[in-house]
């Protein structure tokens, strides 16, 4: 997310695909409705389900599910074709864009319309739209990533911010909008299987960093891996090979032995603050939480996982605190960062999650490596220790200068922030972007501002400026990588540079900024070779700052990037299409294997379902509840306003069945799941389309489990998950499970 919120306020324009903020997220909806409002700002909204944030619209776009990369090459034919984009924008700062150009000249309005059924006079409308009225926000949610091309769709919404010159601008940018308070957070602390805390990845050096972050030697961490043969016969460790995403888990426990890549299959499954039923494939879920050794379950709620398996033991419910009763820094969407305080003290014998990560290493017999810079009071970490141990590492993406100190000021002056800017007016925290939205550059000592938009090099990088990140070399295919003619506003080198090291600021002659502190830091890393994020003092990144340079370079943005499977983002038809005509046209990939595991692409999609199941169904979110559910479902207040499970299907579909509104019906799935829900009959959803929340639990396939809940423990409502009728897809780069797109058979129940 290149910007706020309230940064929406300034956008000329609102482009929303895949996200429906009117339920999912309605403060946001605010946001945008004030831009519409004040600005007069067009709202365009693209949507298989003309949802409540739909009703909103200027321009509603009806495209169908899984189609996005179609749709948006569609808008850029339109945009190429007359001219509109900004040429100079992507001269200076764009890198491939006349690859992208190419893949575009082949969607023509006739072939948009046959894939994804929205007419290209709309599509020349909307195009026109947005290039008449920049700068306009990009604005996506679940429904973008949720597909096994969920990142080709992403990388087409950036490209038509790219093509149009409005990433990077106030007012401009991309957005993606996230249903909890610290999803940013939790993947910035390393939540992720394939990364070490500030995205370093997994390689030798990223260890290496944070060992002498943690205060440990690194060989102690080795020890902590199991060995695996390479290809030559030769132990290599575990500790640089990505482990599996939690939406995979599943396959971890069912897969064959042989057909994995570690030692043996997953025999124990954490669930921390995590529920189940958001994920797809529940009836596999079933069938491997049964075959587990050992399964926990972490939450407030025993949530769907204590009741969707028949296990009578090795199952624990262990008892977290909620928000409400605990305290420390969580992350929001924008990058900024809050401090957020204990309103109550835990009930009963709930924990905290940090005092349970402290007991559980305690069991485990690293407690004192793990809390080695973390004072611990009884059993209850210091959390503002916490913080600065994250502050101590966090160079790469500049979560360095957000000190409990300095985030607990701003919580306590929030009146002095403008609603718009973000930007402190006096008082003690002036000139601060509120919550230091990183990269807040450097250590709280520098009291950098914080950066609150993204790629935005109309202001000095010591104030909140920033060009494109330098991440991928200087050059490619001969070509420069680096920005041309573009620099941050106060910049001493006018032009593109690569990432800072030791070594050019000796060649800049800068060097002797440092403080012997930090030239003493550097030195004890990697001399010369050290770099901006390596620098434990920070002492590259304050000397790089100091003149008006981005510690990380000043390159182009990729819009096309080579070491993908698209390296420019392509049209493949869902793995469960109902459209067999354009599978010959659009195929999906060969059958790979990624992060351990078998994935399967091209087997799933030979196999024609569409005659049996004729039904597209996608999911989605309510405003009256949240997540999985359990939580805003054992509240009487919101459980009265939406009492019953249920499937939105369109009158002409439902009169064809037989299915009146009101009635419980019978989805089933390709891969043999089955839910009983009450029919919704709406022309939200379009022929041939049916819609489900996501937030149920608590039956399965027809049977009410709510006897199986710990005494007490059950939800006011319970209803089918939507997800034991989702069947198998994962995105070919981060493995996000498809929920939005598959195929279903309903019939009267």
């Amino acid at each position: 997310m290149t910007y706020s919120y309230n940064d929406i306020h300034n956008s000329r324009a609102i482009f929303l695909i895949g996200g429906n903020p009117a339920e999912a997220h309605p403060v946001s909806l605010l946001h945008l409705l004030r831009a519409k409002e004040v600005n007069n700002a067009p709202f365009i909204v693209c949507d298989p389900r003309f949802t409540r944030t739909a009703a909103h619209a200027d321009e509603y776009v009806r495209l169908r599910s899984g189609t996005d990369v179609a749709l948006i090459w569609g808008i850029l034919w339109h945009v190429f074709e007359n001219g509109w984009e900004d040429k100079d924008f992507i001269r200076q700062r764009v890198w491939g864009m006349d690859q992208v150009k190419a893949e575009v000249a082949k969607w023509t309005p006739e072939e948009v319309e046959r894939v994804t059924g929205v007419p290209g006079s709309q599509l020349k409308r909307v195009a026109r739209t947005l290039a008449n009225n920049r700068p306009f926000t990009i604005i996506w949610c679940m429904g973008g990533t949720q597909h096994h091309i969920g990142n080709n769709n992403v990388r087409a919404y950036c490209n038509l911010g790219l093509a149009l010159g409005v990433i990077g601008t106030s007012g401009g940018g991309t957005n993606i909008f996230r249903g909890h308070d610290n999803v940013q957070g939790a993947t910035d602390v390393g939540g992720g299987n394939d990364t070490l805390p500030g995205y370093y990845g997994l390689i030798e050096g990223a260890w290496k960093h944070w060992a002498r972050v943690w205060g440990v030697e690194y060989d102690y961490i080795l020890g902590r891996f199991a060995t695996v043969k390479d290809k030559e016969g030769k132990d290599e460790s575990m500790s640089t090979k990505a482990g599996m995403p939690v939406s995979r888990w599943i396959d971890g426990v069912l897969e064959a032995k042989e057909n994995i890549d570690q030692p043996d299959n997953l025999r124990a499954m954490i669930y921390q603050g995590h529920a189940p039923n958001s994920q797809t494939r529940m009836t596999d879920m079933k069938e491997a939480m049964e075959k587990l050794d050992l399964l926990v379950v972490i939450d407030p709620y025993p949530t769907v996982s204590a009741i969707l398996h028949d296990r009578t033991d090795g199952v624990y419910l262990l008892p977290a605190a909620t928000q409400f009763e605990t305290v420390g820094s969580v992350t929001a969407s924008n990058r900024s960062l809050q401090w957020r305080e204990k309103v109550m003290e835990p009930m009963f014998e709930c924990k905290t999650d940090q005092e349970i990560i402290y007991l559980f290493a305690q069991k485990l017999g690293f407690a004192d490596e793990l809390f080695k810079n973390i004072a611990v009071n009884g059993t209850e970490p210091v959390v503002e220790d916490i913080l600065r141990e994250i502050n101590r590492g966090m160079w790469t993406i500049g979560y360095t200068g957000q000190s409990p100190e300095r985030l607990k000021l701003h919580m306590a002056n929030q009146y002095t922030f403008d609603r718009t800017t973000l930007r402190a007016v006096g008082g003690p925290a002036d000139g601060d972007y509120y919550g230091l939205p990183w990269p807040c550059w450097g250590t709280p000592e520098m009291k950098h501002p914080g950066t609150a938009n993204l790629y935005d090099t109309s202001l000095p990088v010591a104030d909140g400026g920033l060009c494109f990140r330098a991440n991928f070399g200087v050059e490619r295919d001969g070509q420069n990588l680096l920005a041309e003619d573009s620099w941050p506003v106060g910049s001493e080198i006018e032009d593109g540079y690569p990432e800072f090291t030791m070594a050019m600021l000796k060649e800049l002659g800068w060097d002797g900024d440092l403080t012997a502190e930090e030239r003493s830091a550097i030195e004890a890393v990697a001399g010369d070779k050290t770099n901006w994020k390596t620098d434990l003092s920070g002492g590259i990144q304050r000397v790089a700052i100091a003149h008006g340079c981005a510690p990380f370079g000043n390159a182009k943005a990729r819009s096309v990037v080579w070491n993908f499977p698209d390296p420019v983002p392509l049209h493949r038809e869902p793995l469960y299409s109902p459209r067999r005509d354009l599978v010959a046209d659009y195929p999906t990939y060969e059958d790979r294997k990624f992060w351990r595991l078998p994935v399967l692409y091209k087997t799933i999609q030979d196999q024609d379902f569409s005659t049996d199941f004729p039904t597209i169904l996608t999911s989605g979110r309510l405003v009256e509840y949240e997540g999985g559910g359990d939580e805003t479902r054992s509240n009487p207040w919101l459980a009265e306003l939406q009492q019953d499970m249920f499937v939105e299907i369109n009158p002409y579909d439902a009169n064809n069945k037989g299915i009146r509104d009101g009635e419980m019906v019978w989805i089933h799935s390709p891969e043999g799941g089955k839910v009983n829900v009450m029919a919704l009959l709406t022309d939200r959803v379009g022929r041939g389309v049916a819609f489900m929340p996501f937030h149920f639990g608590g039956w399965y396939q027809g049977e009410d489990r709510r006897s199986r809940y710990p005494s007490g423990a059950d939800p006011y409502v319970l209803g089918e998950s939507v997800n034991t009728v989702t069947t198998y897809g994962y995105d070919s780069v981060t493995q996000m499970q498809e929920t939005k797109t598959t195929l279903c058979r309903i019939e009267k129940a």
